[in-house]
């Protein structure tokens, strides 16, 4: 049984692995589109995970997540850097740059239920499939939770009116500059209404899958 959790816990690193490296990946790409070299100079503008990988976001999280039969299947990987005041002038080009993390997500996601769709896969592919559907869709609604270091923080202001988002952006930049209140303040509303978002979360991915 703790043999077949493990192997269950080794497969759902991979898949977050894979998933928040392409998430990182797009914060970079984005970026250097918009004007700032700086991820691709530091050599993050690759698919390599090991450049990318955060030990307890990547790997130790999601097997504690595993192991103890969580709800919530998530991770993240070392943020990709970028200059903010080298990114083309205009309103929406930080919160292109967030948001094109978690929109890789939103895109992988679909992508896995178009292919589940097709029928083309095994009962048992279809698993294995639907498990990177539900990975994906938690990472993009998770990381669209606008409390900073997450990157709905980011695409927020560009959204709010301009009297709102100036208050906003003196709000987020005080929490930013202290990451860990930010970042508590997550998952305590994670723990407060977990099982809620894993139940939002498998029904946004059983209906893009169409199961």
């Amino acid at each position: 049984m703790f043999h077949m959790q493990l192997l269950d816990a080794v497969f759902l690193v991979a898949v977050i692995m894979f998933s928040a490296v392409i998430h990182e990946l797009m914060h970079g790409v984005a970026a250097n589109k918009l004007g700032d070299p700086t991820a691709r100079l530091m050599g993050r503008l690759t698919l390599n995970p090991i450049v990318h990988l955060d030990m307890f976001g990547s790997i130790i999280l999601p097997i504690i997540l595993t192991l103890t039969n969580s709800p919530l299947l998530f991770g993240w990987a070392k943020p990709v850097p970028y200059n903010p005041y080298n990114l083309r002038p205009g309103r929406f080009s930080e919160a292109i740059v967030a948001g094109a993390g978690p929109a890789s997500n939103l895109a992988i996601a679909l992508l896995g239920g178009v292919i589940i769709r097709t029928g083309i896969l095994t009962s048992e592919q279809s698993d294995v499939v639907f498990l990177i559907v539900v990975v994906n869709v938690m990472l993009f609604l998770f990381n669209l939770i606008p409390i900073p270091p997450l990157d709905g923080s980011k695409v927020l202001p560009a959204l709010l009116p301009r009297s709102l988002s100036i208050g906003y952006d003196q709000w987020r930049i005080r929490m930013e500059g202290n990451p860990f209140m930010g970042m508590g303040t997550v998952l305590i509303i994670i723990l407060l209404l977990g099982s809620s978002f894993g139940t939002l979360v498998y029904g946004i991915a059983g209906a893009i899958a169409g199961i």
